[in-house]
């Protein structure tokens, strides 16, 4: 799917035609002529329309088609979010559309939003990874192209570019995770994420020797096992140039592909794996979404990017690394090696650029997917304003996270006999000391929340918002945090 182009109009000659509606009454004003709203009104009477949420009744006279759309009463931005989600599928076979918006003053949206929501749930809910497929029959491919919005009340459009920007980045941030992992290794990744300076994001890319001088040695740890090597890529976007300091720092996971090392995975659903990488493209995506927005904030954030694999030169149970920090780790388990990369790029931002705020994002643990299953990302965090906050920008982008404790009572159990710390404890609770792990690495006085998105970082039955595959859970929820630091 193309991007798709949208405008705010004061009339359109599309011969597909939408009117949105809270109720079975609707008001089309001049959108449609006389003889088209009796038919339409019929076609509400005969199809039951009552105007509830993603509700639809529709008539096409051979020349133009009329689908009648419900919007529930007091819709908010994520309810008309899934609306454009839903719609697109109706809509995608035509080469344009015309959508209508009516003056409704229980509508606590204004045009400029409702038309931005509707935008951004198109452009999400249109998404498709189809760029290995040879042979598609050409019907399977969408026609639409540009979408007009036509509005009673005034409206500049001024929202629909931020809408595009944030779909934007969150259909890259898919198309990473869709990505296999011979075609995304650490190498290929870093290079894509180079490509980024054009935006005005300053990006570096810290190859094997660099990342060994500073002593990463846990990052290193994973990536011993395979041929590719690792890397560590940092992107810098300075919103407010004449502030040095920046507002908050984001870190993310970055495993191309996870076998599990010498700890191997079992072979079934192994080919998931290729998306254990998703916490390093939602923290890349929400930098580019921020630079696209031109957002007043500076945000850095920093990407571990390793395939962690069984070999003869692998990381085995039981060995003892030191992380750049300094402490040292015994690797109880090499497939609990998420929190050994995040570790050393958590330090490497607080010593680099010494943010006072951090966020990590991560498919870190089945322990927390057993949890929530597919419904909710785990927050943890030593903050409660921070927490509170992250947990809001959910609640808006209908990304949900829910809290869980990180505390002494949990940390003490990821103590080594041989060494300062075990990288994984036992079998329970082990969302919960993970993120004891992590916290172990966050100085004094700073800020942090780490996110486990394991079982929501895909999507296997499709929803308006989030087809089939990745779905880039993370992206929304951090460009909302930027905004409300901006």
């Amino acid at each position: 799917m193309s991007e798709l182009t949208f405008s705010i109009q004061n009339k359109s000659s599309a011969d597909t035609k939408v009117i949105l509606a809270s109720g079975s009454a609707f008001n089309a004003g001049k959108f449609i002529n006389t003889d088209e709203t009796t038919a339409l009104k019929n076609a509400v009477r005969k199809q039951k329309f009552d105007g509830k949420a993603g509700s639809f009744a529709e008539i096409n006279n051979g020349k133009t088609r009329i689908i009648l759309a419900g919007t529930g009463s007091k819709p908010s931005a994520l309810d008309l979010q899934i609306l454009g989600g839903k719609l697109y599928k109706k809509i995608s076979a035509a080469e344009n559309a015309a959508i209508y918006l009516p003056a409704d003053k229980k509508n606590s949206l204004s045009a400029d939003e409702t038309a931005a929501a509707l935008a951004l749930g198109m452009e999400l809910g249109g998404y498709r990874f189809d760029k290995y497929f040879t042979k598609k029959p050409a019907d399977s491919f969408p026609k639409l192209e540009k979408v007009d919005f036509v509005s009673e009340t005034r409206a500049d459009g001024s929202l629909l570019a931020d809408a595009g920007a944030l779909a934007n980045a969150v259909r890259y941030a898919r198309d990473l995770c869709n990505e296999p992992a011979n075609n995304l290794t650490p190498e290929i990744y870093a290079a894509d994420i180079e490509r980024l300076d054009y935006l005005g994001i300053d990006v570096t890319v810290l190859n094997e020797d660099k990342i060994h001088d500073l002593g990463m040695d846990m990052l290193l740890s994973v990536a011993k096992g395979s041929v590719n090597a690792p890397r560590v890529a940092v992107l810098q976007w300075k919103g407010r140039k004449d502030q040095k300091e920046f507002d908050i720092g984001l870190v993310g996971k970055g495993v191309t592909f996870d076998s599990g090392g010498i700890s191997l995975k079992p072979a079934a659903n192994m080919g998931d794996m290729k998306g254990d990488m998703t916490g390093s493209a939602v923290v890349v995506a929400a930098i580019k979404a921020a630079a696209l927005q031109k957002l007043p904030v500076n945000v850095v954030g920093v990407v571990g990017l390793v395939e962690n694999m069984p070999s003869g030169s692998a990381t085995r149970p039981g060995d003892i690394v030191r992380s750049m920090s300094g402490q040292t780790v015994e690797v109880v388990n090499t497939d609990a090696e998420g929190r050994l990369v995040l570790g050393d790029c958590l330090w490497y931002i607080q010593e680099k650029f010494g943010v006072k705020t951090i966020v990590d994002i991560a498919t870190l643990t089945g322990s927390t997917m057993m949890t929530f299953g597919f419904e909710y990302a785990g927050l943890f965090a030593n903050d409660d304003k921070l927490a509170a906050r992250l947990i809001e920008c959910g609640e808006i982008t209908g990304e949900k996270l829910w809290r869980l404790p990180v505390n002494a009572d949990y940390d003490k159990l990821i103590d080594s006999d041989v060494a300062d710390i075990k990288n994984t404890g036992p079998r329970l609770a082990g969302g919960i000391t993970a993120a004891c792990f992590l916290q172990r690495f966050i100085k004094n006085g700073v800020k942090w929340a780490h996110l486990d998105i394991a079982g929501v970082d895909k999507d296997d039955k499709g929803h308006p918002l989030t087809p089939k595959g990745a779905t880039a859970f993370g992206v929304r929820v951090l460009d909302t945090l930027l905004k409300k630091l901006a």
